[in-house]
C-alpha cells in the first residue's frame, strides 16, 4: 500500500542519521520488552512476518510519522492482538488483562529464542513449479501497481526500467501471505536501477539503486 511507511525518494524529512557503532541496539528497556514481546507473539503463529509488516504500514501516516521505531512495533502488535480477539480495547487502556487469556495455536519456548534470532538466511525459500521468466541480465520494467494491501515494491521504482542483476529462487510472496491468502510462492529477483531513470536528469550517472521484486512486479521492457 502507499502508505507513510514508503518513504523511498520522498523529500523534506532530512537526512538519515545512524546510531554510532558503539550506541546500544536498545535505547530504554521498554524496547527491548517491545522486541520480546514482538517474537514471543510471532511464535504463536497467530500470524506471520508479511501480516505484522502490514500491520505496521497501515498505521494512520500522522500516528505512523510521529512515532519512533519501535513505538511503531508497539502500536502494531496491539492493533494485530485486537484484530484476532487476543485483547480487547479496554483492556489495552487498562495496561492488564480483564479477562481469562485467549488461546493461541502455540507457544514459543525460552530456549528457542537464539535460533529464532541467530538463523542468519531467510526461511522463506521455496520451490517454484514453473520456470523463471526472466534471466539475469535482461531489462525488465517494474508494474505500475497501487494495491491497497501489503506489498514490497517501492512506490518509487514503479513504471521504471531495470536490469536483472540476481535470481535469488523461489520465495514467499508477500503480497499474498499478507492477507492470509497462502504463500504463494514467486521467483525473487534483484534488479538494478540507473539513478537518472528513477531521478531524472542532474542524477550522477554512477549511481545506482538496486531493489528486490518479486516475478508479478515485472513486465519485459519493450
Amino acid at each position: 500500500m502507499n502508505g507513510a511507511a514508503d518513504m523511498g525518494g520522498m523529500m523534506g524529512f532530512g537526512p538519515v542519521v545512524p546510531d554510532a557503532e558503539t550506541d546500544p541496539l536498545f535505547h530504554a528497556e521498554w524496547e527491548r520488552r517491545v522486541f520480546a514481546m514482538a517474537i514471543a507473539m510471532a511464535r504463536t503463529g497467530a500470524w506471520n512476518l508479511d501480516m505484522s509488516r502490514f500491520a505496521r504500514e497501515s498505521l494512520p501516516p500522522a500516528q505512523y510519522l510521529s512515532m519512533t521505531y519501535f513505538e511503531i512495533w508497539f502500536a502494531a502488535l496491539e492493533k494485530l492482538l485486537a484484530e484476532r480477539g487476543l485483547v480487547r480495547a479496554d483492556e489495552i487502556a487498562a495496561g492488564r488483562a480483564l479477562l481469562p487469556p485467549g488461546r493461541v495455536p502455540r507457544i514459543g519456548q525460552p530456549d528457542e529464542v537464539a535460533g529464532i534470532l541467530g538463523k542468519g538466511k531467510p526461511g522463506t525459500v521455496r520451490d517454484v513449479e514453473k520456470p523463471a521468466r526472466y534471466v539475469v541480465g535482461e531489462r525488465v520494467r517494474m508494474r505500475n501497481m497501487h494495491p491497497a494491501t501489503h506489498t514490497r515494491l517501492p512506490r518509487y521504482v514503479r513504471g521504471r526500467t531495470g536490469v536483472i542483476e540476481l535470481n535469488h529462487g523461489g520465495h514467499v510472496f508477500p503480497d499474498s501471505n499478507a492477507l492470509g491468502k497462502g504463500e504463494a510462492p514467486q521467483w525473487l529477483y534483484t534488479v538494478r536501477f540507473a539513478g537518472p531513470e528513477l531521478w531524472g536528469a542532474g542524477t550522477d550517472p554512477a549511481l545506482s539503486v538496486s531493489v528486490d521484486a518479486w516475478e508479478s512486479y515485472l513486465e519485459a521492457a519493450t
